[in-house]
């Protein structure tokens, strides 16, 4: 059986089209992003700054990506 982890909040959408937001989480690259309902959004695609607390940035798979702006994020684990 799979559960939703919370990732984080998304801060702000880059201009490279990209969400950014922080965690606490230990991820990888290329992990899928879903909301709360399960819908995917999109795959970790960078992570970077600060070890304990790193910024992720998203390269997300929906057509408006601003609409994610403020909502919080999960992955997926078993």
């Amino acid at each position: 059986m799979y559960c939703l982890k919370r990732l984080g909040k998304v801060l702000h959408l880059s201009n490279s089209k990209k969400l950014i937001l922080r965690t606490a989480l230990n991820v990888r690259t290329g992990t899928k992003v879903l909301i709360a309902n399960g819908k995917p959004v999109g795959r970790i695609f960078d992570i970077f700054g600060p070890i304990k607390n790193p910024y992720i940035s998203i390269d997300p798979s929906v057509k408006n990506p601003d609409q994610y702006i403020g909502r919080v994020l999960y992955t997926q684990t078993q």
